[in-house]
């Protein structure tokens, strides 16, 4: 392995650390601890668990922040190490995982509006309406977001198809990924519903931990 090749792979890692950071915090924060604060169609009883498990709503809102933070040097690491494989990918990359970044802030700082609120001493009729209008920040930021979850995920599926220095189905997992996330999202917004929904998104799961587990295995192949 020739000295070029080897700090590849030590970037390829690095980004796989960051990415691996960003599934942990996105599991914890997202899928664990959110429901048993946040209740986006009933505000008072968010309002409650906000005064009641105060210590468990700080932890969501800093695994509000990890997310933000790991997703953004996952783009920085991303564009370092695809970059001079197609610059123009790379920086689609980057930019997309850093717009992501940004849609996720307005869900923390509603989160931290929130809790702000909810510990105040303004009359608990008004804190209700307040939180209500966070509830709705918070959780439309997070399904428009998903609009460049998908395009970070296609040109990163692209550069792994067209470079043939990672999986091809890899590639194809994470393209199919990305389209799937950007359709639900239209598809919600358009008024359809349906558990079936989901299964769009199910490449984009597989193709992410694919591409931690092969980056922290294998980083990135020598150029052919």
């Amino acid at each position: 392995m020739n000295e070029l090749h080897r700090d590849l792979v030590a970037t390829a890692r690095k980004a796989g650390f960051w990415y691996l950071v960003l599934a942990i915090s996105g599991v914890i924060g997202f899928l664990v601890l959110h429901s048993q604060v946040y209740i986006t169609d009933d505000a008072a009883k968010t309002l409650s668990n906000l005064i009641e498990q105060e210590t468990m709503a700080r932890m969501r809102l800093l695994a509000e922040f990890t997310i933000i933070l790991s997703q953004a040097l996952a783009a920085v690491y991303f564009f370092k190490l695809f970059k001079d494989i197609n610059h123009f990918a790379a920086f689609t990359l980057a930019a997309c995982g850093m717009m992501n970044a940004g849609i996720i802030m307005i869900s923390a700082i509603a989160m931290g509006g929130a809790m702000q609120v909810a510990l105040s001493s303004i009359p608990d009729t008004d804190k209700i309406l307040i939180i209500q209008i966070f509830l709705q920040l918070i959780k439309h930021a997070w399904s428009i977001g998903s609009l460049f979850f998908g395009l970070w995920l296609i040109p990163m599926g692209y550069m792994v198809v067209s470079s043939q220095r990672m999986p091809r189905g890899l590639g194809y997992t994470l393209l199919a990924g990305g389209i799937g996330y950007i359709s639900s999202a239209y598809l919600v917004y358009a008024g359809i519903q349906g558990a079936w929904l989901n299964v769009l998104t199910l490449p984009a799961t597989i193709g992410e931990f694919w591409m931690i587990g092969y980056l922290f295995s294998y980083g990135i192949r020598p150029q052919a």
